[in-house]
């Protein structure tokens, strides 16, 4: 089966890299190495010839290892079973074509958090035991989602594993979660997915390398015989690459002017590690711009997801008396980003519009314009109107970065972003939030570049205000109803599913006429694949949409999701609260979909 999957998989995921192309791993291999006679140097120097013996440990069937959109995820104790992670990474290797990892080279990374060290180890060991030749690590365990992606790209490697929860809570009694990105640097296929969780059913047998664990604590490298360990720099590649898509000395004068305040909150997270080196030794910010600098295995006991909710001590600051001029936050992998402008909040959904709109002239990366645009079905069609009006091709897809990733090795995509603070470009195949940080610094350092100190600088709110003035406002929210019980969120579902089979074009819900009603699904326009039952839409003749999904990103119970959107060309009305302007529109929703009386729940959790 998997020789059959190689051959669908390796034409896609072998294409358009920043650099030279690299020859697929069959042609570029020889048969797997022979592990009979090596010479290790785990120790330091080199020891005696010895044969590296490969363990093969008996195992069975765990249940629960069904892959979601962004990887497994469970609590650290789930993780810390027996053979849990162990089976996982086996199942995956058991699901690959031998020629895309045999005698090479794997990246491995994650954002910090607790048990990544251990998990690392095993992961290392087992990779070995498969035949891989390489593994890049970064330093302490510890890269981010995008330098991951960027490490792959840049050193042509086979795939990568990323040892993360994302924004979701870290420590022992908190979250775990583990994925593997492919040789574009993308989020592993659902073909590749699908395959790991049907050998993880089936699994018998654990291959792992009889090796002392690795010091990931310096730089350098490690080897024995055919296998090596190389500890990299977390920051290093990913940094070059920004400086080859962004004007650093274009960001720089904006920063070191004495009439502009910024302030990144990195939530004790893995972006704590490339704040400093990227915005205060390269960009010349000042170092008190950075809090929560220093990344935690529990993240300082927060829950490091960049929003309203739970960035309290940015938000409080940015909206305080004195707030800085600019204010972003990311996430635990580094790959969600918070966008704020003095007491101004930009929704992602407006942030990716801003960015497309605006990248040509502010980011050398796209000095020649875009190949095209895209978001999640969720997100609001605010990204529509910019595609329609730089006459670019414009893409609506599942929930997911891979839906993105596909797109972007066919060269038809630029820019993308998800509403779940997610924004990213075609320089990797991973949102990035550092990225989206520096976008938003480009755009207010080109807006800004010829006014002198003392003169009033165009704002954040200015650049939101003036997209808005000519491309419209899509007013957006999002409640989360997150740690639902399943069976009531599942019932809710089913009774939405229900209202939509019996719904028909023209029929009105509250003021409101309904154009359509259906579970979206999504066929691929580069390799024709199909997913459904993607989210639950009620499209309006207005524009306005209410959209129901279960997420899929929590370790346990179930998240509902409603997103909540209207379309204002008025631009007297474009200074209206969010939560005012849809309130009607929220109201009708939860009439319609009787959350409350499937969940008995009153309030979301969180709203952005």
């Amino acid at each position: 089966m998997a020789a059959t999957h190689a051959l669908r998989l390796r034409p896609l995921l072998s294409t358009a890299r920043p650099t030279p192309p690299r020859a697929t791993a069959g042609a570029r291999r020889g048969p797997a190495p022979a592990f009979v006679v090596v010479r290790c140097s785990f120790a330091g120097a080199p020891s005696a010839v010895q044969a590296l013996k490969i363990n093969l440990i008996p195992t069975k069937p765990v249940e629960g290892q069904k892959t979601g959109t962004s990887g497994l995820r469970k609590k650290v104790k789930v993780f810390q079973q027996e053979n849990y992670l162990a089976n996982w990474i086996q199942a995956l290797f058991n699901s690959l074509p031998p020629e895309d990892y045999v005698g090479g080279t794997i990246v491995l990374g994650g954002d910090g958090r607790y048990f990544n060290k251990d998990a690392a180890q095993i992961i290392i060991k087992i990779a070995a035991g498969n035949g891989v030749g390489k593994i890049l690590v970064g330093r302490n365990g510890l890269l981010s989602t995008p330098a991951v992606s960027a490490v792959i790209r840049k050193k042509e490697a086979d795939g990568g594993f990323i040892m993360s929860a994302s924004h979701n809570p870290g420590g022992p009694n908190n979250d775990w979660g583990i994925k593997f990105n492919y040789s574009s640097g993308q989020p592993a296929p659902e073909i590749i997915t699908d395959q790991i969780y049907g050998n993880t059913l089936s699994i018998s047998e654990i291959k792992t390398a009889d090796i002392p664990d690795v010091d990931l604590s310096s730089i350098g490298v490690v080897r024995s015989g055919d296998f090596t360990v190389e500890v990299i720099d977390p920051v290093s590649d990913y940094l070059e690459l920004m400086e080859n898509v962004f004007d650093f000395q274009l960001i720089k004068d904006l920063l070191s002017r004495p009439d502009f305040r910024f302030i990144f909150d990195a939530m004790h997270a893995i972006t704590g590690a490339y704040a400093e080196p990227i915005f205060v030794e390269k960009l010349g910010a000042d170092p008190g711009c950075i809090l929560n600098g220093v990344p935690l295995e529990d993240f300082g006991n927060g829950h490091p997801d960049p929003n309203l909710t739970y960035a309290k001590e940015l938000v409080f600051t940015m909206f305080g008396t004195h707030a800085p001029d600019f204010g972003a936050a990311s996430d635990g992998d580094g790959d969600r980003n918070m966008i704020l402008g003095k007491r101004f909040f930009v929704t992602p959904s407006d942030s990716v519009a801003i960015i497309a709109a605006n990248a040509q002239a502010a980011i050398p990366y796209f000095q020649s314009g875009t190949k095209g645009l895209a978001r999640s079905m969720p997100t609001s069609g605010a990204l529509d109107r910019v595609a329609k009006k730089l006459n670019v091709p414009f893409f609506e897809v599942p929930t997911g970065w891979k839906f993105f990733g596909n797109l972007m090795d066919a060269g038809k995509l630029s820019i993308c972003g998800e509403e779940s603070f997610g924004t990213g470009s075609d320089h990797i195949r991973e949102k990035d939030g550092i990225w989206a940080v520096l976008a938003w610094l480009s755009i207010l350092a080109h807006r800004n570049k010829d006014k002198k100190v003392g003169e009033r600088l165009v704002s954040v709110e200015d650049v939101a205000r003036e997209h808005w003035a000519t491309y419209g406002r899509n007013f957006f929210s999002r409640y989360d109803y997150e740690a639902c019980e399943s069976d009531g969120a599942n019932k809710m579902m089913d009774h939405l599913r229900d209202v939509i089979a019996n719904s028909k074009p023209g029929e009105k819900y509250g003021d409101y006429t309904l154009q359509f009603a259906d579970d979206f699904s999504y066929t691929d326009p580069v390799d024709g694949s199909t997913v459904s039952k993607q989210g639950l839409r009620f499209v309006f003749t207005d524009g306005s949409r209410i959209v129901f999904r279960l997420s899929g990103t929590g370790s346990a119970g179930a998240t509902i999701r409603l997103y909540i959107e209207q379309f204002e060309s008025d631009t007297s009305k474009h200074s209206l609260d969010a939560q005012t302007a849809l309130m009607p529109l929220i109201d009708m929703a939860l009439s319609v979909s009787k959350l409350k009386d499937f969940t008995g729940r009153d309030k979301p959790t969180v709203v952005t």
